[in-house]
């Protein structure tokens, strides 16, 4: 939750997410901190990383804007519903699911209350569905390897 609240401040995003202001300031603030424009060695490494980290929050917020989540809904649910958690990992409120497939979602705000719920139950596939996969903020993390 961190993250996204550093980010949304970056942006200065209030509330939800809106694309088309998200792009708008991401272009303000990527030609503010292009590197190009500063001669100064100090100043161009930090505008590297500063237009870094710019880079990384508008690909992450773009991830889990409504709209982009609305628009790979079925998808999500392709691959949430009928596939079976194959790995996990929980780390300070951020649960990592990655299912059958190979593809691997992250859910904001679970807590280790939770984890430890959904790790100790019958079916952690079921528990998953009931009680996080729709409940959180997500968004794919990783997609699956195509195999040729």
């Amino acid at each position: 939750m961190k993250r996204i609240n550093d980010y949304k401040k970056l942006f200065e995003v209030d509330g939800e997410i809106d694309l088309k202001e998200l792009k708008t300031t991401y272009r303000g603030l990527v030609k503010n901190w292009h590197p190009d424009k500063f001669q100064d060695e100090e100043k161009k490494l930090e505008a590297e990383v500063k237009s870094q980290k710019i880079i990384d929050a508008y690909h992450f917020l773009v991830s889990i804007a409504p709209k982009t989540k609305e628009s790979n809904l079925e998808e999500y649910n392709s691959i949430t519903i009928p596939s079976t958690v194959e790995d996990f990992q929980h780390k300070s409120m951020l649960l990592e699911v990655t299912f059958a497939d190979g593809n691997t979602y992250e859910y904001f705000g679970v807590n280790r209350k939770l984890f430890i719920k959904f790790v100790n139950s019958k079916s952690i596939n079921n528990f998953g569905k009931r009680n996080i996969f729709n409940s959180f903020l997500y968004r794919k993390s990783k997609k699956a390897s195509v195999m040729a």
